[in-house]
């Protein structure tokens, strides 16, 4: 019989034998010294299962990298011949007449904003209107201290009546002066003098009528008033200050209806539309009268629209852009002076245009393209060039031809020349 003592009995493992059962088999005798039973003896029955188990565990690591490597083998293969159609839809391309609009970042601006200037010096006395509110022409906004300027106007009045005094004076001279010279009772001297003394009390008269009305002006200018209908901004000197021509500034009204909408247009952006122009790819509007939509900050359309009424005559040298306003009517007073907003100018026209869903264009490494039904049924992709964007469709200016069949629906997962199922797009 048979016997070995300790683990000895690994020595006659075949070499090839894979190292995990040996191992195991070391962590076994460990346990047995463990368990105190040192060079306890194994039988070769005990030895030659051991061997055969390990060849089992051997088996199944190489077949478990072979059908790793086939599997690695067949990684990006296409699929099997053997697979049906993909089931896709298809939309036919048919070139039409489309509008096409431009859109652009803008800014509010108020079509006048007037600066409420003070114009005497003098004690501020009260504010009468709410500050931000709305105002209308004429209406009253600060008052001024008059009682400085009222006696002003006293004092005027009283000397406009002491020269009218000396003017009636004057005149009634010159009556009695002038029959006497006439019978030789007085001289021409006499005379001259009378009529020369009319005369200065005449000028007189009317130097103190301009004073007078002077101070009266004056007097008026203690109440400020707003020369728009508009909004008004926040006061500038509160009451009791004391207004020079330092600090005449009182506040501001901006007139909000209509209101001006500026936005730049960059040089490549002309230099593009000129040239489709010409190239009769893009329609202008007759007589290039675009109609300016106003798109509000939440995406919402305002109501009112307007027109293009101004056009920088030159380039902005900082920034290349070309300045272009637009006047909207804002009877509601919605829009406010330099808000953020944007501009969608709108009526030119694209002549036999191709329009495809967005969902259809796809892009890659090389860009845009788009699935196509080929002409014996399979999958085909087509490069195009994108243009802008006209709701869910999207402009496609170079890579489609009358007739073709987009995939719009379907399409993950094709690849050329796969047998395909169209069913019509709805």
């Amino acid at each position: 019989m048979c016997r070995m003592t300790g683990v000895s009995y690994l020595s006659d493992e075949p070499q090839n034998a894979v190292s995990s059962p040996t191992v195991k088999l070391d962590t076994e005798e460990t346990s047995v010294r463990r368990l105190g039973v040192p060079n306890q003896r194994i039988s070769c029955g005990s030895v030659r299962r051991t061997s055969i188990a390990n060849r089992l565990v051997t088996a199944v690591f190489v077949g478990l990298a072979a059908v790793a490597l086939t599997g690695c083998g067949h990684e990006g293969a296409g699929p099997p011949s053997s697979a049906g159609p993909v089931e896709v839809t298809a939309l036919a391309v048919t070139p039409q007449d489309a509008p096409v609009s431009y859109e652009f970042v803008a800014q509010t601006q108020s079509s006048r904003q007037v600066n409420i200037q003070a114009r005497v010096s003098g004690f501020l006395e009260k504010r009468v209107y709410t500050e931000g509110s709305f105002v209308g022409e004429g209406q009253v906004l600060f008052l001024m201290d008059e009682r400085p300027f009222q006696v002003q106007v006293d004092a005027y009045t009283a000397e406009l009546a002491k020269q009218q005094a000396s003017l009636d004076m004057a005149r009634a001279n010159l009556e009695r002066t002038r029959p006497l010279a006439a019978q030789n009772a007085l001289s021409q001297k006499d005379l001259d003098d009378a009529t020369g003394q009319f005369h200065a009390a005449e000028a007189a008269v009317e130097g103190a009528r301009a004073k007078l009305e002077s101070a009266k002006l004056d007097l008026s200018y203690c109440t400020s008033t707003s020369r728009v209908a508009g909004i008004t901004g926040a006061a500038q000197q509160q009451d009791g200050a004391y207004i020079s021509p330092q600090n005449s500034l009182l506040t501001t009204v901006a007139v909000l209806s209509p209101i001006w909408v500026n936005f730049s247009v960059s040089e490549n952006q002309m230099q593009r539309h000129r040239d489709q122009t010409a190239k009769g790819l893009v329609r202008p509007p007759a007589d290039h009268e675009y109609t300016v939509e106003v798109l509000l900050p939440d995406g919402s359309l305002f109501p009112h629209t307007g027109r293009i009424t101004f056009a920088a005559p030159s380039y902005n040298a900082e920034t290349g852009t070309f300045l272009l306003r637009a006047s909207v009517v804002n009877p509601d007073g919605l829009l406010r002076p330099n808000q953020y907003v944007r501009v969608r100018l709108t009526g030119a026209t694209l002549p036999d245009a191709m329009l495809v869903p967005q969902r259809a264009v796809q892009q890659g490494t090389e860009g845009h393209f788009v699935w196509v039904v080929g002409k014996d049924g399979t999958a085909e992709q087509r490069p195009v060039v994108v243009g802008t964007w006209q709701g869910d469709d999207w402009f496609i200016s170079e890579g489609l031809h009358p007739g073709d069949q987009v995939i719009v629906d379907g399409s993950l997962g094709l690849r050329a020349g796969s047998p395909l199922t169209v069913k019509p797009a709805v």
